[in-house]
């Protein structure tokens, strides 16, 4: 089993994350962030990787930080899981209907982070949950995990279908590359012999 266990303190956030890469999308989410947690469920259920979050942070200031370290956390136990990242599949991508809106999601687990994002939204807020904060959770994420990383949504105008799609996009692409491939016999996919 590729398991990842990560325990990140700061000032602002206390965080315990574990993902299991060979699960089954069983999740336990808890970020005080009600929205945010929606969206870390559809990740895990989507993705097949079982997912722990216990996040407690500075809600009494603003979300930022918690969303900001809940995507760092589980970025660093995604990287933890993969190590070596050998006989991975290594690229995803998938096209993510949700009713009129369609997201395109992309990405390289490279060890080289980035993040292209083309995603609006036409509302300040989705529950109790800033709208802006869900292009810093990707960024975070990408970013702590090594992933490159590409949302773009295609169409679509109902902010709440918008972000649904990128988490249930990123979930499929994340669940093809993080797959073992069995043709690769353990090779590190790439010619330079690392990620």
């Amino acid at each position: 089993m590729r398991i990842g266990t990560i325990s990140r303190s700061t000032k602002e956030t206390s965080i315990d994350v574990t993902v299991n890469l060979d699960g089954t999308g069983r999740y336990s989410v808890s970020t005080g962030i009600g929205f945010l947690d929606h969206m870390l469920e559809q990740l895990s259920r989507h993705s097949l990787i079982d997912l722990e979050v216990k996040a407690v942070g500075d809600l009494h200031i603003d979300q930022h930080h918690t969303t900001e370290d809940t995507g760092i956390a589980i970025g660093e136990a995604v990287a933890m899981a993969l190590g070596d990242k050998a006989g991975i599949r290594r690229y995803g991508d998938a096209l993510s209907p949700m009713d009129e809106t369609l997201t395109r999601v992309a990405l390289d687990i490279s060890g080289r982070p980035y993040l292209v994002w083309k995603s609006a939204f036409t509302t300040t807020r989705l529950g109790e949950m800033d709208t802006e904060l869900f292009e810093h959770w990707f960024h975070s994420f990408a970013g702590a995990a090594g992933i490159t990383l590409h949302v773009e949504t295609l169409y679509g105008h109902n902010n709440h279908h918008i972000i649904e799609s990128a988490f249930k996009g990123l979930a499929r692409a994340l669940r093809t590359a993080v797959e073992v491939d069995p043709r690769k016999g353990g090779a590190i996919p790439s010619t330079k012999g690392m990620l």
